[in-house]
């Protein structure tokens, strides 16, 4: 079967309700599938953005129309009659940095044992959303023809209480992407240099590791590189930022057919551009309604902020 530039995302689509220093939202569509392939349907026009998850049957139509609009394929979305979607509510303390789940519903999700089409099992670029390990490396399996890109997401919950099977999907995949204090559970080490060391000998052969406001860092087995957040005035919310920084990192990767290291380093700077647009308003409500001339102006941004013009004397 002909290789195309279609990503592949797994992972969940869910109600948010979400309280911050700015305000407080009732029930509203989130979920890591949801901000991973949002983000990477605006950065790929080379391919399609396949989804994989499941709903229960009080998932909203005006949801599906949001995806469809978007052209982001739902073959793979399970829509779970009589099931109930999965639900997180959480707050947001004065530093945004921090926050406390107040509910957590698995529902439908408690039950997701996905098995992909089979079309979707010669995708190129797999991206693995926040999920338990043995789901994610299941759909690795899956795959008939092995993805030049599989990047994967993970949490201090799986790191903590699945870590067995964590270790054992990392084995299988290119690239992970993980917080800087989950980089620091997973390794024991609190230096993020070390820290990556440490991850990298356990599979990957990349990774990046998100700092929030403070930017992101890239790492291979000899190679590091930095690049920072573009400071903003306003974060009203910052729920979905790091699926949408991981979508938009794939999404560009997909869009480009690249792999290599300093395409990433690209890609890191496509990805913050689109999670700083996240944060702006709740839940998806920014994201949703991008233009492309709005992420053109955000990454020239960062382009200007990474570049320096300077001589060794």
């Amino acid at each position: 079967m002909k290789r195309t530039n279609d990503v592949l995302v797994i992972g969940s689509v869910a109600f948010d309700a979400i309280e911050t220093p700015f305000g407080k939202t009732d029930k509203i569509i989130g979920g890591a599938a949801t901000y991973i392939s949002l983000a990477a349907s605006y950065l790929n026009r080379a391919g399609k953005t396949h989804l994989v998850g499941i709903v229960g049957d009080d998932f909203p139509q005006s949801g599906l129309d949001m995806f469809a609009e978007k052209g982001i394929d739902t073959k793979g979305l399970e829509i779970k009659e009589g099931g109930k979607t999965f639900f997180w509510s959480g707050k947001y303390h004065n530093d945004m940095n921090s926050r406390d789940t107040l509910v957590t519903e698995l529902n439908v999700l408690a039950e997701f044992d996905p098995v992909l089409p089979e079309e979707y099992r010669s995708i190129p670029y797999l991206m693995l959303g926040n999920l338990e390990p043995r789901i994610q490396k299941s759909v690795i399996e899956q795959m008939e023809v092995r993805p030049e890109l599989i990047v994967m997401d993970t949490m201090d919950f799986w790191i903590d209480s699945f870590r067995d099977d964590l270790l054992e999907t990392l084995k299988l995949v290119d690239v992970i992407s993980i917080n800087d204090e989950e980089a620091r559970q997973l390794s024991g080490e609190y230096s993020l240099v070390k820290a990556s060391r440490k991850i990298l000998a356990m599979g990957p052969k990349v990774v990046v590791i998100k700092k929030g406001e403070h930017g992101a860092l890239l790492f291979n087995d000899h190679q590091v590189y930095f690049a920072p957040a573009l400071p903003l005035e306003d974060v009203f919310d910052p729920t979905g930022a790091g699926d949408t920084f991981a979508g938009g990192f794939i999404g560009h990767l997909a869009n480009v057919g690249g792999t290599e290291f300093d395409e990433m380093k690209r890609a890191i700077l496509f990805g913050s551009a689109l999670a700083s647009f996240c944060v702006e308003k709740f839940g998806l409500e920014r994201l949703e309604n991008l233009s492309g001339e709005e992420i053109s102006g955000r990454l020239r941004e960062f382009i200007d902020l990474v570049q320096i013009d300077m001589e060794f004397v």
